[in-house]
C-alpha cells in the first residue's frame, strides 16, 4: 500500500515538474493572454458590467519611462539580482520584528512568477510555489523578457491588467506614448492599483509619483541590451 502511494506521488511530483517546465518555456515565446488573478477578480466582482482590460503589446511599445519607472519604484536591483533581493528580504525581516511598517522585498521577478503563475493569497505554500517559478524564468527567460511580460500582466487599476490597457484607461494614450510623469503616476499606485487612480491623483500618489521620477533621473542611462545574450 505505501509502496503504490510513494509511487504514486513520485509519478505527481514529476508530471508537476514537467508539465511547469513546458508551461514556462512556453510563456518564453507566446504572449500572456489571461492570468489567474484575472480569472480570479472577474469571479469575486459581482456586478454586471465588470470587464476586463487588457492588450498584450511588445517591449519596444512599451515606453522606456514605463520600464524604468517601475524598476524605480518596485525593485531597483532588478538588473542585478537573479530573482530575489537579498538585502530587502533581510532589511523587511527586521522590520517585521521590530514592529516596523514593512515595505514589500517581493522582486519584479517575483511578482511576475505570482501574478502569471500564481494565486494572489498570502500563505507558505503559495510562496514556496512563487519561489520555484522565479528560479524557473530566471532560469530561462531574459531579464527583457520577465519585464516585458510582467509589464503586460499586473494589476493596473480596477479591471485593467498591463500597461496598454492602463496608458489608455488612465491618460488615453498607448502605451508607447506615455510621457515620464505619466508613466511614474501609473507606476506609483501599483502597491494597490485597485484603491488608487493614476489620474485624477490624490496627494499621497503625486508625492509618491514625484519620488519616482527623482528616482529616475537619479538611476541613469537604463537599457535591457545587456540582457539579450542570456
Amino acid at each position: 500500500m505505501f509502496k503504490r502511494f510513494f509511487k504514486l506521488l513520485f509519478k505527481g511530483i514529476l508530471w508537476f515538474f514537467t508539465l511547469s517546465l513546458l508551461w514556462v518555456l512556453l510563456y518564453k515565446f507566446v504572449p500572456v493572454k489571461y492570468t489567474p488573478l484575472m480569472a480570479i477578480r472577474y469571479f469575486e466582482n459581482t456586478e454586471n458590467t465588470f470587464e476586463t482590460k487588457h492588450d498584450w503589446v511588445s517591449i519596444s511599445e512599451i515606453s522606456p519611462y514605463l520600464q524604468l519607472a517601475v524598476i524605480c519604484s518596485e525593485d531597483q536591483n532588478f538588473m542585478n539580482h537573479s530573482g530575489f533581493d537579498y538585502k530587502a528580504i533581510e532589511k523587511a525581516y527586521k522590520d517585521n520584528k521590530r514592529g516596523s511598517r514593512v515595505k514589500g522585498a517581493s522582486t519584479i521577478s517575483q511578482q511576475t512568477a505570482k501574478n502569471v503563475f500564481l494565486w494572489p493569497e498570502r500563505s507558505w505554500l503559495r510562496k514556496g510555489f512563487e519561489v520555484y517559478f522565479t528560479f524557473l524564468i530566471e532560469t530561462l527567460w531574459s531579464k527583457e523578457r520577465i519585464l516585458e511580460v510582467y509589464l503586460n500582466s499586473i494589476e493596473m487599476g480596477n479591471g485593467i491588467y498591463g500597461a496598454e490597457a492602463a496608458a489608455n484607461y488612465w491618460f488615453n494614450t498607448s502605451a508607447k506614448n506615455l510621457s515620464q510623469s505619466q508613466a511614474a503616476a501609473i507606476a506609483a499606485i501599483l502597491p494597490n492599483p485597485r484603491k488608487y487612480n493614476a489620474s485624477p491623483a490624490s496627494s499621497y500618489i503625486e508625492s509618491r509619483k514625484s519620488w519616482i521620477v527623482r528616482q529616475m533621473q537619479n538611476y541613469g542611462t537604463f537599457t535591457l541590451q545587456e540582457t539579450t545574450s542570456k
